[in-house]
């Protein structure tokens, strides 16, 4: 079996493109569609790697980054034709990106029997690759037909351009959480560093800096920060924080419903946000504020 990168040629994208799914099932799975940058899309060949035997792909990943990255940040398409789930292994084991793997799902995906077969044998590859699942989210998105949630109007938002406020806030939502990347961060790198890297993700995203706000009572007292958001495709709710000793009095909806809000009023259509499965009152709250459940998504590292 022969495990190489693409090169920038139309007949390695039809080659990588060879193993597309005739069906539902495929497409389902993998969730987007590729295409590279030459053709418009968001993929780079030097990340895109398949493996072949006699010429025929058998398995193929594709990595994933920013248009001004120089390296990727997460592998988001991995597939293999049907009875390859080793030659999906081993490719991941001979590619030279060991990154985080999010397996993009349908909501309700263990309901479907031929998805959640397609979705588990993926799962397994990646395992027997040296991987193992992290957590798993769900993923809403608001549009205009949910309505806009109406803004309970306890908190007030404020801007806050030094960076050194919004980590010290960082810190404190970090001290006490349920978010499982959150929680492997602090664990691997210390609480510092995890606002860091929280920190530099907001700095990555391409909308405003000043859209970032820290909330407030109206006696001046912090309650957490918001930041909406566009990634390099949809608006977002980039993320939601309240600190430790403002927590039970359901402050996490102010900031999602002032987030929505917000996006809604500079034009989106759409909203995109997420939140581990286990994290139940934040899931609560999207519900609540009229984000349904659109895709499940499963993280391996």
């Amino acid at each position: 079996m022969i495990v190489r990168a693409l090169a920038d040629t139309e007949a390695d994208a039809r080659l990588f493109r060879s193993l597309d799914d005739p069906g539902l099932v495929g497409r389902v799975i993998t969730g987007v569609g590729w295409s590279s940058l030459r053709e418009g899309g968001d993929y780079r060949p030097e990340w895109s790697w398949v493996a072949l035997r006699d010429g025929t792909v058998v398995a193929r990943a594709a990595w994933w980054g920013g248009p001004d990255d120089t390296e990727p940040i997460l592998l988001n398409l991995f597939d293999f034709a049907g009875g390859e789930d080793e030659a999906g292994a081993e490719l991941l084991r001979r590619a030279p990106h060991s990154l985080e793997y999010e397996l993009i799902l349908p909501a309700g995906w263990r309901e479907l029997p031929e998805v959640r077969t397609a979705g588990e044998a993926r799962i397994a590859a990646a395992e027997a690759a040296g991987m193992k699942v992290l957590v798993e989210r769900f993923r809403y998105e608001w549009t205009p037909a949910s309505g806009l949630p109406e803004r309970p109007g306890r908190l007030e938002f404020r801007p806050e351009p030094d960076d050194e406020v919004v980590l010290d806030v960082l810190r404190k939502v970090h001290s006490v959480t349920l978010d499982a990347h959150a929680l492997k961060a602090i664990e691997e790198s210390g609480i510092d560093r995890a606002a860091q890297e929280e920190l530099d993700y907001f700095h990555w995203w391409p909308s405003p800096r000043e859209w970032l706000r820290l909330a407030y009572t109206p006696a001046g007292e912090l309650v957490g920060i918001q930041v909406p958001a566009y990634n390099t495709t949809v608006p977002i709710v980039g993320f939601i924080g309240v600190v430790p000793e403002q927590r039970g009095h359901g402050y996490a909806y102010d900031l999602l419903v002032e987030c929505t809000n917000f996006l809604a009023e500079q034009g989106a259509q759409s909203v995109a946000g997420a939140t581990d499965q286990g994290n139940f009152p934040m899931a609560a709250n999207f519900t609540k504020a009229g984000h349904p459940v659109v895709q499940e998504r499963i993280h391996l590292v």
